[in-house]
């Protein structure tokens, strides 16, 4: 069943074509501590080696590591395999995105959010007909 999704849906690790570009040219860099893959192979249009990740299930852009956005996006030449990346102490660690889902984030005041809204105070004036 995962072969069947892999072929048949881009979301599920990757597609056809990215697998034929991995096995043709791609060259393994690193795996980061989700189990993502990163390789490395070509050139761009732009004449820079070209970077790509094989996600471990799920194909999520916000699951990729602090080190390894930057390496993927030539803000770094050393990859984090290749050096002792630590995080710094501001960075936090990846959390899934649940835009969508019931864990995401309500503003207070939101429709969303379950509970009372908090009352309205004197600094707005409701908008009403005729007045």
């Amino acid at each position: 069943m995962k072969t069947f999704l892999q072929i048949f849906t881009w979301w599920n690790g990757s597609t056809i074509g990215t697998r034929f570009h991995t096995w043709r040219f791609g060259k393994k860099v690193g795996q980061d501590e989700l189990g993502n893959t990163y390789y490395e192979g070509g050139k761009d249009s732009e004449g820079r080696t070209r970077r790509w990740v094989m996600y471990n299930g799920y194909a999520e852009a916000s699951a990729i590591p602090p080190g390894w956005h930057g390496w993927m996006h030539h803000r770094t030449d050393v990859s984090p395999a290749d050096e002792t990346y630590a995080a710094r102490e501001w960075q936090k660690p990846h959390r899934l995105n649940m835009t969508g889902t019931a864990q995401a984030y309500r503003p207070p005041g939101s429709l969303a959010k379950p509970g009372e809204r908090p009352r309205v105070t004197g600094d707005y004036d409701a908008w009403t007909p005729r007045s």
